[in-house]
């Protein structure tokens, strides 16, 4: 099994675990060694989890403002938690790879590697999701078949977002590529970048 594949193989397995509970306050389970790069894959799926379902619990249209709210504060806070943790999976893969010694020519990617198993997480939660759209009993076949076209897409998707992660991996670790970890430094979670936020203290 590739590492994509894994990738895959763990995503799938913390979204079937979240939604055994289907509760946004419900604990991680993870059956992985604390510190390794599986414990933080199936960690980052979840974080994607429980995200997945405050956002759609926000859109409720009847949902209490002052509820609302605090959920938004919530999903801020998920958020920086998510970014945090794509930049260790990419320090995982600086240390592993530092020995390399980059080709003349090598190039570097539009993304790093972590950000790509990012969207590796997203798309097993679209693909958990869209099936069950594909295959409601109280919903119309034309939802159904036009849920099953796109969960078709969706599947293609991460075939091919699976081949492209792991022939990135194999350019970095024979140095036709390289890789930088460049932190997200989201400015508006921060009081002294976020002009809101500081103009609040002066």
């Amino acid at each position: 099994m590739t590492f994509a594949e894994e990738c895959n193989s763990i995503f799938d397995a913390a979204t079937v675990e979240y939604h055994r509970h289907d509760n946004i306050d419900a604990c991680a389970e993870n059956p992985y060694s604390e510190g390794s790069i599986e414990h933080e894959l199936f960690t980052k799926n979840w974080i994607d989890a429980v995200q997945w379902h405050m956002e759609d619990i926000i859109r409720d249209p009847a949902i209490d403002p002052v509820e609302a709210l605090a959920l938004k504060r919530r999903i801020d806070r998920s958020n920086q938690d998510r970014t945090d943790l794509v930049e260790r999976i990419d320090s995982y893969f600086r240390s592993k790879y530092a020995s390399v010694v980059p080709l003349p020519d090598a190039t570097i990617n539009t993304e790093s590697p972590a950000w790509a198993i990012d969207r590796l997480s997203i798309l097993a939660l679209k693909i958990y999701h869209m099936s069950e759209e594909a295959g409601r009993s109280d919903a119309t076949k034309e939802h159904r078949d036009k849920c099953a076209a796109k969960l078709a897409v969706l599947t293609e998707q991460r075939k091919d977002l699976t081949t492209a992660i792991d022939q990135l991996l194999d350019d970095i670790a024979a140095g036709r590529r390289y890789m930088k970890v460049y932190c997200q430094m989201k400015m508006y979670n921060d009081p002294a970048t976020n002009p809101v936020l500081y103009a609040k203290k002066q």
